[in-house]
């Protein structure tokens, strides 16, 4: 069964990109630059283990519709 992939890469992009985009908003609001700081550090923290695992997921899913499994 094929998994469809797309939400798992726009949740990933999200926490990896969204995420800091957001608040680096908030900071040029507010003036106060450790939003971007703290958002930076949860972003790398929940976006690169969740896009590293979106990737294993898309390429194990590429090599199952290869051999017809």
């Amino acid at each position: 069964m094929k998994k469809n992939l797309k939400f798992a890469w726009i949740a990933s992009w999200f926490a990896l990109v969204g995420q800091l985009l957001y608040f680096t908003g908030v900071s040029f609001f507010t003036g106060e630059w450790r939003y971007v700081m703290w958002s930076f550090m949860a972003s790398m923290i929940v976006g690169v283990p969740s896009m590293i695992n979106t990737w294993q997921l898309h390429k194990k899913e590429n090599n199952k519709s290869r051999t017809g499994s």
